[in-house]
């Protein structure tokens, strides 16, 4: 049996030293391009694989990546980890994944046990998290590097990286379509209270409807939760109002979905009497009859190149390359889609 390839062979084969292989492998950055070559290729043709724990031991240096969520949406979080796993396998690093609690009074605690334990170079934070300054704060204590994805119109000055969606804006736009579909009574399904999206989301939706000057109807504005119940009982809410709306813009496909159940218990027809838009493009967007409006949110993309900020960061920081002018800052606007359950009412 053909023993595995070791890092000697792989500098033999490039015609570099054992050093220049190690510092390709850690992406160092201080690599000639056709060195770079060299290496990849030969690295290429052995088919070799770093062994990470030999490197954290040998180099005084983790090679491994958490991504912390508490996140009730199970196919975020799925794109989320699929999307930071790509990455990590690409650069040569290893994914330790993290669900926790962020009513958990004792959270920062937590992470400094689990950052110990798993010898962690960086983190990944995914809302509400990533929005909560008593996390972000014992992080900096703790002093361990992280980006953070957050819910944010604008790009603010930060100390570390940082990925912003712009759910505002985003939001402004499937509620503007709503009102070129001819609806003037649009309501809202507001998600968890802890999500920036949440508040976000109702401000695009209330600066649409300032823009076309429409009535903000307190009744029409309901709080919930990033749920298919929620979408459920708010839809049956809005429906027993003496003047129900025409057209529900929900805070994410979830909550849509529900609603748009609701809606058809009654023996409603969708769009016809009343329009549902979703947000975030996940599958419940496409698991309906008739098929969601949403706003795409590319979770998986956003999670790779959140990694990649990540790692690129850590890089810098090894190489004292790091800043607080080349801190890593993303931005992100998610897309209006159009589907059957928004039409025209004219």
């Amino acid at each position: 049996m053909k023993t595995k390839t070791t890092i000697k062979e792989v500098a033999e084969l490039a015609g570099v030293s054992f050093k220049t292989v190690s510092r390709v492998i850690n992406n160092e950055g201080s690599v000639r391009s056709e060195t770079l070559k060299k290496v990849n290729d030969a690295i290429k043709e052995l088919n070799y694989q770093p062994n990470n724990a030999a490197r954290n031991l040998a180099a005084s240096k983790s090679y491994s990546l958490g991504y912390v969520y508490d996140n009730p949406n199970a196919y975020y979080v799925l794109d989320m980890q699929n999307g930071i796993l790509a990455e990590c396998r690409d650069r040569g690093y290893e994914l330790i994944i993290h669900p926790c609690s962020a009513h958990n009074k004792d959270i920062v605690a937590e992470l400094a046990t689990m950052i110990k334990r798993s010898q962690l170079a960086g983190l990944i934070i995914s809302p509400p998290l990533s929005e909560m300054p008593e996390v972000l704060s014992g992080l900096h204590e703790l002093n361990i590097p992280f980006i953070r994805i957050i819910s944010s119109s604008e790009l603010n000055q930060t100390s570390s990286p940082c990925v912003y969606i712009n759910d505002r804006d985003a939001a402004f736009d499937i509620t503007e379509h709503l009102i070129e579909q001819g609806h003037t009574k649009i309501a809202f399904l507001r998600g968890d209270d802890n999500h920036r999206s949440s508040h976000e989301r109702k401000i695009g939706y209330l600066n649409a409807l300032k823009k076309h000057n429409l009535p903000i109807v307190a009744d029409y504005q309901i709080d919930g939760s990033y749920s298919f119940e929620f979408g459920v009982q708010g839809a049956k809410q809005l429906l027993s109002l003496d003047v129900p709306p025409t057209g529900i813009f929900s805070c994410n496909d979830e909550i849509a979905a529900g609603a748009l159940f609701a809606v058809r218990l009654q023996g409603l027809n969708v769009p016809q009497d009343m329009a549902i838009a979703g947000f975030e493009d996940s599958p419940f967007s496409r698991q309906t009859w008739p098929m969601l409006t949403t706003a795409a949110q590319p979770t998986n993309i956003i999670a790779r190149k959140a990694a990649a900020s990540l790692i690129q960061h850590l890089v810098n920081l090894r190489s004292q390359k790091s800043t607080t002018d080349n801190v890593p800052v993303l931005h992100f606007r998610p897309q209006l889609v159009t589907r059957e359950s928004t039409q025209s009412v004219s």
